[in-house]
């Protein structure tokens, strides 16, 4: 018999209002969210996709409800594989990423393990076949991550030139955008 959240996750779609929806869901009712990071790093759940979607968008407003989550969620981030499920958890990691290096109250405390992990992920998604979206928030998350590490500038900086021309008018942005803030 499935959860009730698994059965509400049977029912979400990819309109927005639909995932703000499942979100809110949610937002009303935490005790469902640990079993939502479970079914984000589930690649074999018919629901794993559609819990991404909704992760993404409670990730917005209570973005710390992941501290207790990060190691778990940093180690399985490279067996996450379906497009849908990616883009989503892409755009969580850069959020991850950029609230840990804020400092402020109620950041995300990464450790090294984690950055390591947010760093190869990131450089996997990018030069692998994923598409856009995926692609330009690992260039978003590998440029805040280049701040603190220094051999990540130069490194992407290659990538980014050598597949330039490849890519669509989304990537080239990104891409000019990065550039332009790495000179």
């Amino acid at each position: 018999m499935p959860s009730e959240l698994q059965s509400k996750l049977d029912y979400v779609n990819a309109y927005r209002e639909n995932r703000l929806k499942a979100a809110q869901y949610i937002l009303e009712n935490k005790d469902y969210f640990d079993e939502l990071v479970k079914i984000c790093f589930s690649p074999s759940d018919k629901n794993n996709h559609r819990a991404c979607w909704i992760l993404e968008f409670v990730s917005y407003e209570e973005l710390i409800w992941l501290q207790p989550y990060v190691d778990f969620f940093c180690e399985n981030l490279k067996h996450l594989k379906e497009e849908s499920s990616l883009r989503p958890i892409a755009k969580v990691l850069q959020h991850l990423v950029k609230s840990h290096y804020k400092k402020a109250e109620n950041c995300i405390l990464l450790s090294e393990e984690n950055l390591q992990h947010c760093i190869e992920v990131s450089f996997d998604w990018l030069i692998n076949d994923t598409k856009v979206a995926t692609k330009a928030y690992s260039i978003r998350t590998l440029y805040v991550l280049g701040n603190y590490y220094d051999w990540i500038h130069p490194e992407l900086k290659i990538i980014i030139e050598k597949d330039y021309a490849d890519h669509s008018a989304a990537y080239k942005a990104v891409a000019k955008e990065v550039l332009k803030k790495m000179k």
